[in-house]
């Protein structure tokens, strides 16, 4: 059975900050998500307000309107926003020590770590609960450099990067991943951020909480750890920020450490400007492609759509143009599926089309 989850996205819900939230509503492997936390847009059903489809999780006003709600109190309270600064506002720390109190262990999701935290310590211990720092990292004794190891892999490695935080390649990968999985095939995913890890990945790391030094190491150690236990037939590995981005190192860190032999690129066409850095222009597809197949030495095989503030006519009409452009197949895995994508991974590697054939065969 898998432990019930309050997820917290005040003011949030459905945005780029709340990615985490977004996310868990979509997908969770590891939680059965109970409600989201939303005063903006309480009473609705989050996966209607979502993608127009409705799941059954509701969307409360406050935990209060929850716990009063709900049959009984969740295990566990997650903190479910992606703010830039990534540290708990004060009014937010009432909320985490009320949740304590009613018996609710807590997912944080922040740079900012509860375990360093005297009160919420103190507090996790006299309401007998348990607090997970998702992005708080190994000691350093226990984390890797890279070996090489990863050079010898002949296993095709499929990296899902992006033009921008927050434009849906996560979304992207585990969607991805379902599909190959109906397939018939043995996929590894490879998470690189805090919210895969909550949705219950195998393996993965929050690469943006891992010192410079060991970031290509602790990538490499994560898929060869995936390449090692499952023998997959293709891994998965879900990129961070954008290679182009001023701000973020992270993407630089997982090609280096990953080696991807094919790459996927997600970008938001409305987008405008990059994600909570408004003074600075969004890139084009186009340059994001050339930056990110210079770099890794890897051809990029598709695009993928974020259709935020797009209509069903505009998204058509971006894939239509980007395959003309761009001589690249093109899709939103959201609205249109992955069949695109798929067709150029067995076209690009042969032998995943044959041990699909092998498998339907069987």
């Amino acid at each position: 059975m898998k432990e019930t989850a309050i997820v917290y996205c005040e003011s949030m819900f459905g945005t780029m900050d709340g990615k985490t939230a977004n996310g868990l509503v979509r997908r969770s492997d590891k939680y059965q998500v109970v409600g989201v936390i939303d005063s903006t847009k309480a009473g609705v059903d989050a996966g209607d307000y979502l993608e127009g489809k409705p799941n059954n999780i509701p969307v409360f006003a406050s935990l209060e309107q929850a716990l009063a709600q709900l049959s009984k109190v969740p295990d566990q309270f997650i903190y479910g926003i992606a703010p830039s600064e990534a540290f708990l506002k004060r009014n937010e720390r009432a909320i985490v020590l009320e949740a304590m109190k009613k018996g609710m262990s807590i997912v944080n999701t922040l740079h900012e770590f509860f375990t360093n935290d005297e009160e919420f310590v103190k507090h996790s211990i006299k309401y007998g609960v348990n607090i997970n720092d998702v992005r708080k990292p190994p000691e350093k004794k226990d984390m890797h450099l890279f070996s090489g190891r990863i050079l010898d892999i002949k296993t095709p490695i499929l990296a899902v990067l992006g033009t921008d935080s927050a434009v849906g390649k996560r979304t992207t990968s585990v969607i991805l991943e379902e599909a190959l999985i109906k397939k018939g095939l043995n996929v590894a995913f490879v998470a690189t951020g805090q919210t895969g890890l909550i949705q219950g990945a195998k393996y993965g790391v929050a690469i943006d909480a891992i010192p410079s030094q060991f970031m290509t190491g602790e990538i490499e150690n994560q898929i060869m750890r995936a390449y090692d236990n499952e023998n997959p037939d293709i891994i998965i590995v879900e990129g961070q920020g954008a290679l182009s981005h001023p701000a973020y190192i992270s993407s630089c860190s997982i090609i280096r450490g990953s080696r991807p032999s094919s790459i996927i690129v997600q970008h938001p066409p409305k987008r405008k400007y990059l994600g909570d850095f408004t003074y600075m222009k969004m890139p084009t597809i186009q340059s994001e492609i050339e930056l990110i197949e210079n770099f890794s030495k890897s051809k990029v095989i598709g695009i993928t759509i974020n259709h935020e503030n797009m209509s069903d006519t505009e998204i058509s009409e971006a894939v239509t143009r980007y395959e003309k452009d761009l001589k690249l197949p093109a899709t939103d895995v959201l609205k249109h599926g992955c069949d695109k994508l798929i067709d150029t991974l067995f076209s690009t590697y042969p032998e995943l089309a044959r041990k699909k054939n092998k498998v339907l065969v069987n």
